[in-house]
């Protein structure tokens, strides 16, 4: 089925060379409008009240099982008013539908999203949360809209600090601490060796063994790695996020050499100062700014190398449409240096796009650190959701058995940092607060969580019933509304996927329930008689469906009971 503004957008079409249908602001002034009147109209030299209502005037018929009435607003602007019925037959074919009215892409596209990228040897920290969670969110919504979707963990494998760690595994390791910590011993002997000036020498011969492939130095290369990431596989098994891959620098390592040679033949890197660079002497942004660099003096490579080739061997073998860099907003200038120099290696590159986010403070307003001020590790942070989450899951239901407690902490805890996180516009810095993550009301994960509860609590009420009618009746404003907003479910997701925002759908969401709460208030449902009892235990599942659906495509659980 075609979403509400499909329907409306190709009638505007139709009419004219302008489209554009948004929500108003003031849902005084209609359910939709067209906006791209007035720019069609300077184009054409025309009235825009005129012009728009041509347009009126052309689609009303067209329209007239859709729409109550069409009217112009200020200079042009054309307010659409649904029909009451319309929206019911709307809510009818939606509840038949397992996908709740959301329709796959006509045109899926191959889209690869780079996320979370933690460094081997080195604890997660509150740093890739926002990474992590918004990169999976976003490979969630892609594919449910029908995309093919390939996520890639790029991990930092390679590089100076293994001379340090193989000196430091060699000479200074504590087997019992390694078993009992690995990621916490690991980092305490690249620690040590790197605050002793006297072992600098020793540490880079044994990086330029593991560079010429020794296979001691490799074989505790390799044990360091699979440590890291047996680690790394348990913070993702608590967070419910998987990759397709995981192709670190290390993966990409025997390539740099032959990425440099052919940016040299094409003409596009060339030498200065003795190192090799890109230069965007064509480019108004970054011709001011500092050249890519992908070879020092030196011979050493750069991250701009491996992410060159990165670039091209994804290219290469996944044939992506888009690729987006889900990292933090401090890497802009480099990844748009690294997009500008793919657009001159390939006249089709694909669509690149850096996603980025700002900062999580603490109270202070600095970055979140721990009182003597290193990151808070991610896997600390979710430990104390998690036991925040218990002592309000135990206040309010002491009763409950210990491990119905933990389990349900456990999806409250871990949903609450998500969500907040997700909540957020994530161009923008937020102050971490655990009182408003996990408070039951407002714009939280426990607040949705309890919602569908709540919603869940009516059936159980109701006992046997069917919510399967084909009649819906819509006759309160608070029914309605309610079944306005469920229509509008596949347009939110839309614009997730094309503003790569999840707070898109966080809001959705929150709107949402309070809808319900309007509805549940003004209109009876257990104690209507039929056929209204039905058509609002209709509402009522759908409303329960779309909240579960939605969390689930922020990567958050339901649960039955709180």
């Amino acid at each position: 089925m075609s979403s509400v503004p499909d329907i409306l957008d190709d009638a505007v079409k139709r009419a004219l060379n302008a489209s554009g249908i948004i929500r108003p602001a003031d849902p005084r002034f209609g359910d939709y409008q067209a906006n791209g009147v007035l720019a069609e109209a300077k184009f054409r030299k025309e009235d825009p009240r005129v012009l728009a209502q041509k347009i009126i005037d052309q689609i009303s018929p067209e329209l007239s099982n859709i729409c109550d009435r069409i009217n112009m607003l200020g200079p042009g602007f054309i307010n659409f008013h649904l029909k009451p019925a319309f929206v019911a037959d709307q809510i009818a074919a939606v509840a038949r539908d397992p996908r709740l009215g959301v329709p796959t892409v006509a045109q899926p596209k191959t889209v690869v999203i780079d996320f979370s990228s933690p460094n081997v040897a080195k604890p997660m920290h509150v740093g890739h949360i926002r990474s992590t969670i918004i990169g999976d969110c976003l490979a969630r919504v892609l594919r449910f809209l029908g995309h093919k979707v390939i996520t890639d963990n790029h991990l930092g494998d390679w590089g100076t600090q293994f001379g340090m760690l193989i000196l430091g595994w060699k000479k200074f390791r504590n087997d019992e601490a390694l078993q009992q910590d690995a990621i916490g011993e690991l980092e305490r002997l690249y620690k040590y060796v790197n605050a002793h000036e006297e072992l600098r020498d020793d540490a880079k011969a044994e990086l330029v063994k593991l560079q010429q492939g020794d296979a001691e130095n490799l074989g505790i290369w390799q044990k360091i790695i699979d440590l890291s990431m047996h680690e790394f596989a348990k913070t993702y098994q608590r967070l419910g996020v998987t990759f397709d891959h995981t192709l670190g620098e290390s993966f990409y390592n025997p390539m740099l050499k032959d990425v440099v040679e052919e940016l040299k033949r094409l003409n596009l890197a060339r030498e200065s100062e003795g190192a090799m660079c890109i230069f965007f002497d064509d480019n108004p942004e970054l011709k001011k700014t500092s050249p890519l660099l992908i070879q020092k003096a030196d011979g050493a490579f750069l991250y701009g190398t491996t992410d060159m080739a990165t670039l091209k061997y994804r290219i290469d073998q996944w044939h992506p449409d888009e690729i987006i860099y889900v990292t933090d907003a401090r890497q802009q200038l480099h990844f748009k240096q690294v997009f500008a120099a793919a657009r001159k290696w390939w006249e089709k590159s694909p669509d690149l796009r850096h996603v980025y986010f700002g900062t999580i403070l603490g109270e202070d307003g600095k970055p979140l650190k721990t009182r003597d001020g290193t990151p808070v590790k991610l896997a600390d942070l979710l430990n104390e959701a998690e036991e925040l989450a218990l002592a309000v899951v135990t206040e309010k239901n002491p009763n409950l058995p210990p491990q119905v407690r933990q389990q349900i902490a456990s999806v409250v805890g871990i949903g609450a940092v998500k969500y907040a996180d997700l909540s957020q516009n994530r161009t923008t810095d937020y102050i971490f607060s655990w009182p408003k993550m996990l408070a039951m009301n407002g714009n939280t994960a426990p607040y949705m969580q309890y919602a569908y509860v709540r919603v869940q609590s009516i059936f159980r009420k109701a006992g046997a019933t069917k919510t399967d009618i084909a009649k819906v009746s819509l006759e309160h404003a608070a029914e309605l509304d309610l079944a306005k907003h469920i229509l509008r479910f596949p347009e939110t997701l839309h614009a997730v996927a094309e503003d790569d925002k999840p707070n898109w759908l966080t809001g959705y969401l929150y709107d949402l329930t309070g809808k319900f709460s309007a509805f549940y208030e003004n209109c009876p449902v257990l104690q209507s008689e039929e056929p209204t009892r039905s058509s609002r235990l209709l509402l009522c599942r759908l409303t329960a469906d779309v909240i579960k659906q939605g969390l689930n495509l922020l990567g958050i659980e339901v649960i039955e009971q709180m």
